[in-house]
């Protein structure tokens, strides 16, 4: 049995490789065909220039690709290894011998949840570590976007922060409101506003340093008695201490970047967010770091024993169906996915069902499947 499942585990490994190399490929091909005008933009900067940059972009953009694509490669992978002994007819000799096909494939099965760690260690390690670089454009440099009229961005503190333009790590013109939460309630409550010239990052500090930076305190009444004592009591800052980092402003700019997050940064978000839907987004990819793995594995155990057949004959149709019935798993997903943050069906949003939902319609397929296979 060492030899057979040496075979079986080497033609999935390969089929793996190749149709990890061959997908996220097609998606570069795809989008350098669509968007190549793009990168031509900076040509003035020669060719080298735009080389790296087209380099640099698609580079970081595979991961997330792989990610998208970890389901269907594994199932692919599984087809290139089950059809090469079905079209060699090694199952009927498998099973003349007397070995049972759901051992044949257990190397499979394995290796596939092997496979689903490179999943996890993409999604918690690799794409946390350049999501700063996938919100940029392709027309952009690879470090240092610019960012004109910032609104209301939250910190680690629950404060605002607002500028009129920011580039090379320096805020122009920053305005920062200071909260401080309303006790049993969703409302914040804004004590004091800075205002500066400029505020640079300072990383050895953790936080901005301000250039003519000013600290007002806002009082309760809106008289100008009140006003006037406010201006009175302003202050000069020199230092704004905050989590909110060079990386952050540009990430957080774009829409849906709680998908490139880690499930620690998720957690570190989740005390910042008040609104129901950006805290239904947020729970929604903590629950997705954990089904995700999961359905890539319901995906292969429903597919597989479609695919152990014996006459080579059928291997055109169980090739088929398996691929829609893989199509199948992943549009439930996706709907699921649109469903997570909208209050339409149950009046109010519940992510956490909406997560779990594909595994729950899935797994016990997946079960009827692989009892009812062939042997």
């Amino acid at each position: 049995m060492k030899i057979l499942d040496k075979y079986v585990a080497k033609n999935f490994i390969v089929g793996y490789c190749i149709t990890a190399f061959v997908l996220v490929g097609l998606c570069l091909l795809i989008d350098l065909f669509i968007n190549l005008d793009e990168f031509t933009e900076r040509s003035g900067e020669g060719i080298r220039t735009v080389l790296f940059n087209i380099g640099g972009y698609y580079l970081t953009h595979s991961a997330v690709w792989f990610r998208d694509l970890a389901g269907f490669i594994t199932v692919i992978a599984a087809v290139f290894s089950t059809a090469r002994m079905t079209i060699s007819n090694e199952f009927i000799a498998v099973m003349a011998s007397g070995v049972s096909l759901k051992r044949v494939i257990v190397p499979i099965l394995i290796l596939s949840f092997l496979s689903t760690f490179l999943l996890v260690f993409d999604q918690q390690y690799v794409i946390p570590k350049i999501a700063h670089k996938l919100v940029r454009d392709r027309d952009e440099p690879t470090e240092g976007k610019s960012i004109a009229n910032l609104w209301f961005m939250p910190d680690d503190k629950g404060s605002l922060i607002c500028t009129r333009r920011y580039e090379n790590q320096t805020m122009i013109f920053p305005t920062i409101l200071l909260r401080k939460p309303i006790t049993e309630t969703i409302h914040w409550q804004v004590t004091h506003i800075i205002r500066a010239d400029s505020a640079r990052y300072d990383a050895d500090r953790g936080g901005w340093a301000l250039t003519g930076g000013q600290i007002m305190p806002l009082g309760g009444g809106a008289g100008d008695s009140d006003l006037s004592e406010n201006l009175l009591q302003t202050k000069a800052i020199e230092f704004y201490e905050s989590s909110l980092t060079p990386r952050e402003i540009p990430l957080k700019q774009q829409e849906g970047y709680k998908s490139l997050l880690s499930s620690a940064q998720l957690a570190a978000l989740e005390h910042q967010q008040r609104r129901v839907k950006d805290l239904a987004e947020l729970y929604l990819q903590k629950h997705l770091r954990i089904t995700d793995p999961i359905m890539v594995l319901i995906m292969l155990l429903i597919t597989l024993p479609i695919l152990v057949c014996r006459d080579p004959k059928t291997m055109k149709s169980a090739i088929l169906t398996s691929f829609g019935l893989s199509a199948l798993c992943f549009l439930v997903s996706f709907v699921c996915k649109l469903m997570a943050t909208e209050d339409t069906l149950f009046g109010r949003a519940i992510p956490e069902i909406w997560a779990w939902a594909p595994i729950a319609i899935f797994f016990p397929i997946a079960l009827l499947e692989f009892d009812s296979m062939k042997t």
